[in-house]
C-alpha cells in the first residue's frame, strides 16, 4: 500500500517539473511618467485657453480689431516660419498635448479600475462615481466640442459665413439669434470644460502634495475661480452675439 502511494507521488513529479514557465509580464509605463504627461500637456492646454480667450475678447473692440489680430497671429515669426507657420506650430503642439493627455489619463483610469478589488463603500461611492463621470463624460464632451469648433470657426465647414480670416463676420453669423441652438451647444461644452478644468487643477494640487487641511478651502476656491473666469471669458462672446450686444 505504501509502495503504491510512493509510485503515485513519483508519477506526478514529472508533470509538475515539465510545466511551462510563466510568461513574463509586459513592463508597464510607470504611473509617475503618465502623471507627468498629464501635467505637461495640461500646462500647454491651459496656457492656450488663456491666450485664446484673451484674443477672443478683442471682438468687443470691433470688426477691424479682431480681424487684424487673426492676421497678426499668422505673421508671427514669419521670416523664420513663413506665413501661418507660427499658427501651425501651435496647432501641432496642441495636437500632441491633447493626444498625450487622453492617452495617459485613459491608462491611469483603467489601472485604477483594475487595482480596486473592493467596490466603494456607500459614503465614497457617490464621490467616486461623481468624479469618474465628471472627468470621463466631461472629457468626451470637450473632445467632441474641439472637433466641432475646428470645423466651425477654424475650417469654416459648419459656419454659415465660413470666410478665412473674417473672424468677426464668422462669429456674428455663427451665433446669430436664429442659430440659438449653436449658442446652447457652446454653453454646454464650456460648462463641461469648467468642471473638467476645475477637477484637473484640484487633482494637480493633490498630486504634487501642495494640499493640506488648512489650505484646502483656499486652493479649491482658486481652482473654481480660475476655471470660472476662464469659461466666462469664452461664454461672453457667443452670448453677446446671440442677444445682440455685439
Amino acid at each position: 500500500m505504501a509502495t503504491q502511494v510512493s509510485n503515485r507521488g513519483s508519477a506526478k513529479a514529472p508533470a509538475s517539473s515539465a510545466a511551462a514557465p510563466a510568461r513574463p509580464k509586459r513592463p508597464r509605463i510607470p504611473a509617475v511618467l503618465l502623471k507627468f504627461v498629464i501635467a505637461v500637456s495640461s500646462v500647454f492646454l491651459v496656457l492656450y485657453l488663456v491666450v485664446h480667450m484673451i484674443g477672443n475678447l478683442q471682438i468687443f473692440w470691433g470688426q477691424t480689431s479682431i480681424n487684424e489680430y487673426a492676421i497678426w497671429l499668422r505673421t508671427l515669426l514669419q521670416p523664420v516660419l513663413g506665413w501661418e507657420g507660427f499658427v501651425w506650430v501651435v496647432r501641432i503642439v496642441l495636437a500632441f498635448a491633447v493626444i498625450g493627455h487622453i492617452w495617459a489619463a485613459t491608462l491611469l483610469a483603467l489601472r485604477a479600475k483594475r487595482a480596486r478589488p473592493v467596490k466603494y463603500a456607500a459614503g465614497n461611492k457617490v464621490k467616486g462615481n461623481y468624479t469618474t463621470r465628471t472627468m470621463r463624460w466631461g472629457g468626451v464632451i470637450v473632445l467632441l466640442f474641439i472637433v466641432y469648433h475646428i470645423l466651425d470657426l477654424t475650417v469654416g465647414t459648419l459656419n454659415p459665413h465660413g470666410e478665412h480670416l473674417a473672424v468677426y463676420e464668422n462669429v456674428t453669423a455663427d451665433f446669430a439669434p436664429s442659430r440659438w441652438y449653436v449658442t446652447i451647444w457652446y454653453v454646454i461644452a464650456l460648462l463641461a470644460i469648467f468642471f473638467h478644468l476645475r477637477h484637473g487643477l484640484w487633482s494637480a494640487v493633490q498630486t504634487f502634495g501642495w494640499n493640506s487641511n488648512k489650505r484646502e478651502p483656499i486652493l479649491k476656491a482658486i481652482a473654481t475661480g480660475f476655471s470660472g473666469l476662464l469659461v466666462l471669458g469664452f461664454l461672453i462672446v457667443p452670448i453677446s452675439v446671440t442677444f445682440g450686444w455685439i
